[in-house]
């Protein structure tokens, strides 16, 4: 341990003797946990290494006591509750956030660690030559060196003292440590290599912040889908698959207001006007771009996860109720991100509190952080609350480049490249040099791809487009590549006091783009679209545009902030973001092309409406079980149709039975959610999935097919090919998600669709009708469950098929498999499902285990804070074995939350440990 640390007698400040027992309890258990993994270790992971009990215990952190911290101004409290989350207090500014970092560390430096070396590029220093693809590819997109121009150029001297008194906490807590004494991980790595953490940096935490954006950044795989869909599809066919957003049926957030002709803002009460924004069609694009754009999907699928999957079910929800209609009287706000489940979580439950609130010491909120980054994302201070959700804006296009070795083309003209050589270090190898280039468009994206040269060569182009002899490139535009003010935004949102303050913080929140919603004590509730979204010079963004000519490409100004949409205190009483369409399409701006269709929103809408036209107020424990709800659209609409046919062999019939009466809720117990499920699945696969090119594909699943090309010799092109399937499970088509709800629903009144066609398959016959490919699916979905869940229908559930693995994001994914079993937790059945409100998504065309989940959950009572709710889906813990490691995960299971203290009275009754950093 450093110097300068010592140890109290016990915990200081006031603890219940709930929060006593509790810890008293994990402590046990976390004892026991610590034995078997010493066991395991002893007996080796196969390097004969040995490990005591003292390697395990050693990154533990220190919780109560003091410990000096050099550059400290007083002395910062550090109080923990029973499940680990802390309470900070501090006189100053840089001690909170001095303080912030130090806690951070301690309790998920490892994860902070392999997070700066993500986003940096840097992976393979850790993990060896595994890792340089991901690298290279990190590395042409620039997130590092774009974070580095933020700080160096953009962001306020304020934000810039913030961020370099975190690094200092987080670098007092590394100083004097080894590996081993901040993470078991490291500890692990050292079995393989000498790694050793350097510095945090405040880069280090801006760069964060281009992950999130990556993540978050609206259609790019559906502009590479659309593309690829052409080798087999025609384009109707394609616009089927991409069917316009349902307006009719599902609201979008914003139901009133338009962009003034006179001043050029938004006004929430004017009249909309025909936007005249056309749309591009999906054509010219074919074999040897398609090629390119399969190689970067490819590249896309290895690319790590940090936020989640991205597709059209994914995404989050947050409602705000005017104290109009609950039972406090103030608004309830309710937030519940759904991203890729981690462990540890993404988040990380933090106060952050000023003893007195002055010009030296501006901050009171709470809320969940990123480890790795001051100040708090998602939470309330003493004013306002504040949630976010994905608003999905297309801030990302693909441009085709024709290159040469001299540059590239652009308006007749050929234009040098902008280069730079990037030395990528490997862990246990040889240095690799790489050079990226750049276009007046952004980085060459298919440079990273080893099919460079086929690209182009067999790829017709509509219009006028220039000679493809060398090929055409891809390059990538996105907002997030040029520096943005979105981390002096995290500040602002946490000193907002007014729904004026709140839209200038709001403004600041360049990328990602996100839906905010707002609730403040003088009983207000708020709206506000913010991001940086372009404006394009032509087409719509849903295909890859021509980089050659000055007529595409995007306008210099993005869409102005004063012309995004917002809302305060609609008529209605309520808000519901659920990444739906933000407004609709006569809206002067084209946002996106790609919503979320709406099924969570419209369910949310429809819950709060029923509530409140049967004269009912809505409490914190409504909110909380609306975000439970497991309620299917689809099933609702499908499940009718599937009654009617009529089912001769017993078996099948038996199983359709499991559907009568149904009340579509899929409930982890559910047979009858199980069934459809699986029958759902069944369906997109027959009608969709086997028409889909390999690209789309999930990985390793074959098919005999028809060439998709016209090259060779015209007996050959019919003849049937064997295809394997290219893509992750996590990121192939169908996924089932809303956007095929809607295909579905568009198709379901014509029994003779084309897309109900499949082929004759083994004993079963071919389909020319919806019912025949329905019944095809009803049995292919009962022997599929019999084979997974047994033959015995009434041990089906729900929850066993879909289930959630908590994985370790390094070591649990690719480690050693004794590794990943002492590293990761689980597995949980779990209910909810796919664009349903308590989103538990799976992809239908990969399996039924869950791949994205609600991150965590809130529910803030606003004005009466110590009443709020919140839970985690993992702990605040990063350490394996420590007893905050997964111990909100049941709670979360079972869609409960815990109590969410905020003022000292509160946070000093739920402490369970004190400590105290002094100067």
């Amino acid at each position: 341990m450093p110097a300068n640390t010592t140890a109290s007698s016990g915990p200081s400040g006031t603890a219940g003797s709930a929060a006593g027992k509790t810890s008293r309890k994990k402590g046990r258990r976390a004892r026991l946990i610590v034995i078997v993994l010493v066991l395991a270790l002893v007996a080796g992971i196969g390097y004969g290494a040995f490990w005591s009990v003292s390697t395990v215990r050693a990154s533990y952190p220190q919780t109560t006591g003091t410990i000096k911290l050099d550059g400290l101004d007083g002395d910062v409290e550090v109080k923990r509750d029973g499940y680990g989350v802390p309470q900070l207090y501090a006189d100053s500014d840089a001690d909170l956030f001095r303080a912030q970092g130090y806690v951070h560390a301690q309790d998920r430096f490892w994860e902070m660690d392999v997070r700066r070396h993500t986003t940096a590029g840097r992976l393979s220093e850790m993990f060896g030559a595994g890792q340089v693809d991901t690298d290279a590819f990190l590395r042409t997109l620039g997130w590092r060196k774009v974070a580095q121009e933020e700080y160096d150029k953009v962001l306020s001297e304020e934000t810039k003292k913030n961020l370099q008194a975190y690094a200092d906490g987080v670098n007092a807590y590394l100083k004097g440590r080894d590996g081993k004494d901040i993470s078991v991980e490291y500890a692990a790595l050292g079995l393989t290599n000498d790694y050793k953490p350097g510095e945090w940096t405040p880069v280090d935490s801006v760069a964060w912040l281009k992950a999130m954006a990556w993540d978050l950044r609206g259609n790019m795989q559906d502009e590479i889908d659309r593309s690829l869909m052409a080798s087999r599809l025609d384009e109707k066919q394609i616009k089927q698959l991409y069917p316009d957003y349902p307006y009719e049926k599902h609201k979008p957030i914003v139901e009133k207001g338009a962009v003034s002709s006179v001043t050029g803002k938004f006004d929430p009460d004017a009249s909309p006007i025909p936007s005249g924004l056309g749309t591009d069609t999906v054509q010219g694009v074919t074999e040897g771009v398609q090629t390119q754009l399969a190689s970067l999907s490819d590249t896309l699928d290895k690319m790590p996860a940090l936020l989640g999957p991205n597709g059209n079910g994914i995404g989050s929800n947050s409602w705000v109720v005017s104290g109009e209609y609950t039972t406090t009287g103030k608004p309830l706000l309710a937030n519940d991100p759904h991203l890729a489940p981690q462990l540890p979580s993404l988040w990380y439950q933090m106060g952050l509190h000023c003893r007195e609130i002055s010009s030296k010491c501006q901050y009171d909120t709470a809320g969940y952080t990123f480890s790795g980054m001051p100040g708090v994302i998602i939470g309330h201070n003493q004013d306002v609350a504040w949630g976010f959700t994905n608003l999905g804006a297309d801030v990302t296009d693909l441009f085709l480049e024709k290159v040469s070795d001299d540059g590239y083309l652009y308006d007749g003209k050929v234009k040098p490249f902008i280069t730079r050589d990037e030395i990528i270090k490997v862990a246990g190898g040889k240095s690799r040099t790489i050079t990226i280039r750049e276009t007046r468009n952004g980085p060459l994206v298919s440079d990273r791809s080893g099919e460079l040269e086929k690209v182009g060569q067999k790829a017709p182009v509509a219009g006028v487009a220039p000679d493809r002899a060398g090929g055409y490139a891809v390059s990538l535009r996105w907002t997030a590549l040029d520096p943005g003010h979105s981390m002096d935004a995290v500040f602002a949102l946490n000193r907002a006091k007014d729904f004026t303050s709140f839209r200038k913080a709001a403004e600041l929140f360049e990328v990602p783009s996100q839906n905010l919603i707002y609730a403040d004590t003088e009983g207000n509730i708020g709206y506000q679209a913010p991001g940086k979204v372009p404006v394009r010079k032509n087409g719509d963004g849903t295909v890859p545009g021509p980089g050659w000519s000055s007529e595409y490409g995007w306008e210099k100004d993005p869409v102005p902030f004063d012309a995004l949409p917002y809302e305060y205190n609609p008529k209605r009483g309520y808000i519901v973001t659920a990444n739906q369409a933000v407004i609709d399409e006569k809206y002067a701006h084209l946002l996106t092309k790609d919503w979320g269709y709406g099924s969570r929103s419209q369910r949310i809408n429809d819950l709060i409406e029923s509530k409140i036209k049967g004269g009912g107020k809505i409490s914190t424990e409504d909110m909380q079980k609306m975000q439970m709800d497991n309620v299917s659209e689809i099933a609702a609409l499908l499940v009718p149709e599937l009654m009617k046919i009529n089912i001769s062999d017993k078996s099948i019939r038996e199983a359709q039975k499991l559907l009568e009466g149904w009340d579509y809720a899929q409930e982890p117990d559910s047979a009858a959610a199980a069934y459809f499920n699986a029958v759902w699945r069944n369906i997109l696969k027959l009608a969709f999935g086997n028409k889909l090119p390999k690209e789309l594909r999930v990985e390793g699943e074959c098919l005999n097919v028809r060439r998709a090309d016209s090259s060779g010799p015209v007996d050959e092109r019919h003849k049937l090919v064997r295809e394997c399937g290219r893509r992750d499970a996590t990121s192939a088509q169908p996924d089932g998600g809303d956007r095929w709800y809607q295909v579905v629903t568009e198709l379901l009144d014509d029994q003779k669709s084309d897309w109900w066609k499949s082929s004759k398959s083994g004993r079963d016959e071919a389909t020319e009708t919806r019912d025949e490919l329905f019944a095809r699916a009803m049995k292919d979905a009962r022997w599929e469950l019999t084979a997974k869940l047994g033959k015995d229908i009434s041990t089906w559930s729900w929850g066993r098929l879909h289930q959630l693995t908590l994985k370790n994001q390094t070591l649990g994914t690719e480690g050693p498999g004794v590794l990943k079993r002492l590293l990761n937790r689980g597995p949980w059945n779990l209910g909810g499902g796919e664009a349903a409100v308590n989103a538990t998504g799976w992809n239908a065309a990969g399996g039924y285990d869950v791949v994205w989940v609600p991150s965590m959950r809130m529910v803030v009572n606003v004005g009466d804070w110590d009443k709020s709710r919140w839970i985690n889906l993992t702990g605040a813990s990063g350490h394996a074995f420590a007893a905050h490691y997964t111990d909100q995960t049941d709670k979360w299971v079972n869609g409960e939350l815990l109590d969410w203290p905020f003022g000292t009275n509160a946070v000093t009754k739920s402490t369970a440990d004190t400590l105290t950093l002094k100067p």
